[in-house]
């Protein structure tokens, strides 16, 4: 021990050292997440290196023909020395610093960047001697530059950058200069030799950094985690004494990828005027200080899940993707004091302090109790929910966003008040909107354990029925953290019933969603689906003579064709008119299948139709919930008729082959839609999808068959509805064989009917608009493989989506503001 000139007493350095530590013991490899995510990264690069040599062949030759011309007036006793130094260095320099981690005792380390090397030495001769020579030309003689006598990646290099990338030289700057100037000359080195290309030296760096990462993830690194007695006597520098320890997370970190530990101290810390810091003693014996300890190797666990979160949603919904561990310790520092501060009531922290080079800690007074999340509900009265709530308005009035409001972050103390914790996200002088995103996260999170009713009460009583208003619109479930979502998959209409609640409390309350996402899931499906259809579409187009087809195209067919395509929306009136009791109007109802024709352009094929059925019967004058059982009935025995016309016609279709022994189109195309059914069935063997698709279906259909029931007791009306869904099944298929014989194409009528069916089916699945480009891929493969040749199917099917489709659009946009001008919709 030791006494400072203020009278305190402090332990000796390293005193702290063999305090018992009650904790599992740590594996001896890890696997760090950020190795994970070099990879992935290395390979995603590599793969753009092949895209763009691929695509843009001329620019890499001409950039090599530059870099050889530039090197050529180069001094050649400097390029002689270069050539001999990297030669020596490129291997010497990493064997050195090999040899300097095992005097360190790192020799696992040493051992898996040597296995990064043999891996990425066998795969660049693999590529050199077997790829190249198997399949030249293409992209490997653009990487390559200069045929199959050069190689497409540098072997000399590749498997020293994986053992660079394996071995871990971060921090120290001198070792990592030496070496990679020693790669760099000898990259250079290839350039001057003609050797290897610009690209290949890039494709040969991704792919060492590649195998390094993924050799050193799949393989473990060695543990560089401190063990808990460090942490205890890192304490030290805080002015702390501990006595004992014990993990308190488990045998595992906690769901923040952070460990927590508590500790016993034998003497209290004072500060500089001889003052006792804030750490009291609890009663009972329990932990003085609770110490949390940030790793190096998790600040980015999760990382793809905050970019693809950043990527979503707008900016100031999102907190920051990335920190390092200095940065990430000093934000949650800055936050535990601005909260208490503020005036909330949160753990105080004593102090905070780096250990070693791979860690960082916090420690703070302990506070016993429970979190949110484990009080049983009979526990969480109304006297807790309003002190959380002016916990909350202490926050809000600081201007602080805690971000992460979930029940792990409220701590509930034996002495039954609460405290926030799990400060690790705030944010200082937040903005409105993560001020709100802050109410409508703790807003859910209380309805999760009370009820929407006891927690929007309580809050009004607290920060006024105006503040809660500002909540309405955030209340989506894209707003909240992942935890919560989860959890909301077992209350699907809590946030609904918590809008209900505070739109009770004040009836002008704006519900009307925010725009919180930049876009939707939904729409990178969309991009995807265009994209293919564009790949297999845009090159048929492109050797189309637009001009040649116009002139020889069979104008009374295009002329049957566009009457085919206007029978289908009388023939989608009078199957909606068949399942609607009440008395419609033909021709405002055909208005309405043409106005669902714009609406296609801006929702997905399945959807549109639908929304806007179900809008018009409501205004007409049918409630709400016999408006949905209505249009679910049209859609269900749609469906029904649709499966079983696609059986139909697809034994018509093999049958009538068998007549004329033109066996090939129609099987492949019985054997596709036998394969799809074949997909769905297995598909529907597991028992979530199996789940998914009958709530799904539940959802869609509920009360449909009490609506059929009626139906059934007015046999026109039953006629009506199936003679217009025979009907618009025929329209389609009309319009799509007069497309074919507009071009001089012909195929039987059965196989005509049978694409169309499929088609439709794949276009009604698809989630883009209109079903564009699942469409037209299903079609144009269809009747490719039916008989028709590429020039004809491609013609035939543009002219059949710009019936269907987008000639529609124009008169479609017009009946929509017609139907809304007179309140129809």
């Amino acid at each position: 021990m030791t006494q400072t000139h203020d009278g305190a007493v402090r332990p000796a350095q390293g005193a702290a050292a063999g305090i018992p530590v009650e904790e599992p013991a740590q594996p001896d490899r890890i696997r760090r997440p950020s190795d994970a995510i070099r990879f992935a990264a290395s390979v995603v690069a590599l793969a753009a290196v092949m895209l763009l040599v691929s695509i843009a062949q001329q620019t890499t030759h001409g950039l090599q023909t530059d870099i050889a011309q530039g090197t050529a007036h180069a001094p050649r006793p400097l390029l002689t020395l270069a050539t001999l130094v990297s030669s020596f260095g490129v291997l010497a320099v990493p064997i050195a610093f090999a040899i300097e981690r095992l005097f360190h005792k790192d020799g696992t380390r040493v051992a898996i960047a040597l296995l990064a090397a043999m891996i990425a030495f066998g795969v660049t001769v693999g590529l050199d001697d077997l790829v190249v020579r198997a399949a030249p030309g293409g992209v490997l003689d653009s990487l390559i530059w200069g045929g199959t006598e050069t190689a497409p990646v540098h072997t000399d290099i590749a498997p020293v950058i994986a053992f660079v990338s394996a071995v871990g030289m971060a921090g120290r700057a001198r070792w990592q200069a030496a070496t990679w100037t020693m790669i760099g000359l000898a990259a250079l080195t290839g350039l001057t030799a003609s050797y290897a290309s610009v690209a290949a030296l890039a494709a040969t760096y991704l792919l060492g950094r590649a195998i390094g990462h993924g050799t050193l993830y799949a393989v473990g690194t060695p543990n560089p985690r401190p063990s808990g007695r460090t942490v205890a006597a890192a304490l030290e520098r805080l002015g702390l004494r501990p006595e004992r320890a014990a993990r308190l997370d488990g045998t595992g970190e906690a769901a923040d990828g952070t460990r927590r530990y508590g500790v016993v101290l034998a003497a209290f810390p004072r500060d500089g005027a001889g003052a006792r810091l804030p750490v009291e003693r609890g009663p009972h014996g329990e932990w003085d200080v609770e110490v949390r300890v940030l790793d190096r190797d998790q600040q980015t666990a999760g990382l793809l899940y905050r970019v693809w979160r950043l990527l979503r949603l707008r900016g100031d919904t999102t907190g920051r993707t990335l920190r390092s561990l200095r940065r990430s310790l000093e934000l949650e520092s800055l936050m535990a004091y601005a909260v208490d501060a503020a005036g909330a009531r949160t753990p105080r922290i004593v102090g905070t302090c780096e250990v070693g080079t791979e860690a960082a800690l916090l420690a703070y007074g302990h506070v016993p109790g429970r979190r949110l999340g484990d009080v049983p509900r009979e526990e969480v009265t109304d006297a807790l929910l309003t002190d959380v709530w002016r916990q909350f308005r202490a926050l809000q009035a600081g201007r602080l966003a805690h971000r992460r409001l979930e029940g792990g972050a409220v701590l509930v103390g034996d002495d039954g008040l609460a405290y926030l914790t799990d400060l690790r996200s705030g944010e200082t002088a937040a903005g409105d909107l993560a001020l709100r995103l802050d109410l409508a996260q703790l807003l859910t999170t209380l309805a999760l354990r009370a009820g929407p009713e006891r927690a929007v009460r309580t809050a009004a009583s607290v920060l006024g029925e105006e503040a809660l208003g500002g909540a309405v619109p955030l209340l989506q479930r894209v707003a909240l953290s992942r935890a919560t979502r989860t959890a909301l998959r077992h209350d699907k209409e809590l946030l609904t019933r918590i809008r209900e609640q505070i739109v009770r409390l004040k009836p002008e309350t704006e519900a009307a969603p925010a725009k919180l996402e930049r876009f939707r899931p939904r729409t990178i499906v969309s991009i995807v689906a265009l994209s293919v259809a564009a790949y297999i579409v845009i090159p048929q187009v492109t050797s189309l003579d637009i001009g040649h087809l116009a002139a020889t195209a069979s104008w009374h067919w295009v002329a049957a064709a566009l009457g085919a395509a206007a029978l289908t929306y009388v023939a989608a009136a009078l199957m909606l008119m068949g399942f609607v009791p009440e008395r419609l109007p033909l021709s405002r109802t055909v208005l309405v299948q043409l106005a669902a024709s714009f609406v296609k352009l801006v929702a997905p094929a399945a959807v549109g139709g639908v929304a806007v059925n179900t809008r018009y019967l409501q205004r007409t004058g049918v409630r709400p919930t016999l408006a949905v059982a209505s249009v679910g009935a049209s859609q269900l025995v749609g469906m029904v008729i649709h499966i079983l016309l696609l059986v139909l016609f697809g034994f018509l279709t093999g049958s009538t082959a068998k007549a004329t022994q033109d066996l090939a189109p129609s099987r492949t195309i019985v054997l596709a839609v036998l394969g799809l059914g074949l997909l769905a069935g297995l598909a529907l063997t597991v028992p979530r999808v199996r789940r998914v698709v009958a709530s799904r279906l539940r959802a869609m259909f509920s009360g449909v068959v009490p609506r059929l029931v009626d139906v059934l007791q007015s046999p026109s009306k039953l006629a009506t509805g199936m003679g217009g869904t025979l009907l618009l099944t025929l329209a389609f298929s009309l319009c799509l064989d007069a497309s074919i014989r507009a071009f001089g194409g012909s195929l039987p009528w059965t196989t005509v009917v049978l694409v169309f069916l499929t088609a439709n089916a794949v276009g009604s699945a698809a989630p883009t608009p209109g079903g564009l480009g699942a469409v037209e891929g299903a079609l144009t493969l269809a009747l490719t493989i039916s008989g028709l040749t590429a020039e004809t199917a491609t013609s035939a099917v543009l002219l059949y989506r710009l019936l269907t489709l987008w000639l529609p659009v124009l008169p479609g946009w017009g009946a929509f503001a017609f139907l809304q001008r007179k309140e129809a919709l």
